[in-house]
């Protein structure tokens, strides 16, 4: 079983509700991480986006690397060998 949270490790883009974005910032959570403390910004051409660790916690996994995030959006993080 994966865990969200090892996914985010390296990866250069995310997909959030079948939307590419490319990772801009990216911190996994650890101890010192805060429940409101961002994890992730992300950019598509005008469009940017963060997730905080309470936004991402808990993620329910769906397999092939596909979560379901506490507000229903679909989430998945790649690495740029993955995108073709």
């Amino acid at each position: 079983m994966l865990n969200l949270f090892d996914t985010m490790t390296g990866a250069d883009f995310v997909v959030i509700d079948g939307m590419i974005f490319e990772t801009g910032y990216l911190r996994v959570p650890d101890e010192f991480t805060s429940a409101d403390d961002v994890v992730l910004e992300a950019r598509r051409g005008d469009t940017e986006i963060d997730l905080t660790r309470a936004e991402v916690e808990d993620a329910e996994e769906l397999g092939e690397g596909v979560f379901r995030l506490k507000n229903g959006s679909l989430v998945r993080f790649l690495a740029s060998a993955v995108i073709h």
